[in-house]
């Protein structure tokens, strides 16, 4: 069953701050549909209505981590409204991004994986909403549902994907580069053309001396690509944006294409 290709997501305002632990608080309201969520709406009617059941819609903060180095996974998280970093802490201090997830994904892959935990943090960088499963009930399904797997699997594929992609970026390309690049995948997991984010955070996130964001904001600023201010960037030219980045953008992009959209059987 095909799922939306990246170009079809919505896309989320993003919010960011410091990263600090918070509660899922649960929505009591009238729950959003798992369609909401693009690894869930690609299931089978049979197999997403039984998984609904074993769903709960949460509300995550700004800074909340929802999955700790380290740890044992309790819950995975299938977002909706929010984009989630995950992220290296080191033993200094210092931070940096590997991956974004939003709407198109999951966090908790070392669940049925086999795993049970992992090295990294995963931190809200967007407020919004999530349903979350307890770790138990999707091992199960995962272990049930041969379209639950099949869907999981790809998507853990697309995944190491932009893990990869990420670290080559970080390696070898400019800070401008870096910039446009961590942009367009908050644009494309998100809605809108704004993105909330403090220079020092996007430092922090592209493991970076802020200085050099600074410069490299300033410069799509004066080539009114965007518009900072106060801790809020607003894309004026998407296109231009796109012409700023490497390719490591379109790389993962058309990756997960190729991976999502693709049908049961290929």
């Amino acid at each position: 069953m095909p799922m939306p290709p990246p170009s079809h997501w919505n896309r989320s305002d993003p919010g960011s701050e410091t990263p600090r632990e918070a509660r899922d608080l649960p929505v009591t309201a009238h729950a959003a549909m798992p369609q909401s969520n693009g690894l869930l709406a690609v299931l089978p009617d049979e197999d997403r209505l039984r998984l609904t059941s074993m769903l709960e819609r949460v509300q995550l903060s700004a800074g909340q981590a929802i999955q700790d180095a380290g740890e044992a996974l309790t819950h995975a998280y299938f977002p909706m409204s929010a984009i989630v970093s995950v992220l290296f802490v080191t033993e200094s201090g210092g931070s940096a991004e590997i991956a974004v997830v939003g709407r198109e994904g999951m966090i908790g892959i070392p669940i049925f994986m086999g795993g049970g935990s992992t090295p990294a943090r995963a931190v809200v960088q967007s407020a919004g909403t999530a349903f979350r499963i307890p770790a138990g009930a999707l091992r199960t399904e995962f272990a049930r549902s041969q379209p639950l797997r099949q869907v999981l699997l790809r998507y853990t594929q697309a995944l190491i994907a932009q893990m990869a992609q990420i670290a080559v970026c970080n390696r070898h390309h400019t800070v401008d580069q870096q910039l446009c690049r961590w942009l367009l995948m908050r644009l494309d997991r998100g809605s809108g053309n704004n993105v909330t984010a403090t220079q020092e955070f996007i430092s922090h996130m592209l493991g970076v001396r802020r200085e050099s964001v600074t410069d490299a904001a300033s410069a799509l600023q004066r080539a009114n690509v965007i518009r900072y201010q106060r801790g809020r960037i607003t894309v004026l030219d998407r296109p231009g944006l796109e012409r700023g980045s490497c390719e490591c953008y379109e790389v993962v992009r058309a990756e997960y294409e190729r991976l999502l959209a693709a049908d049961d059987e290929a």
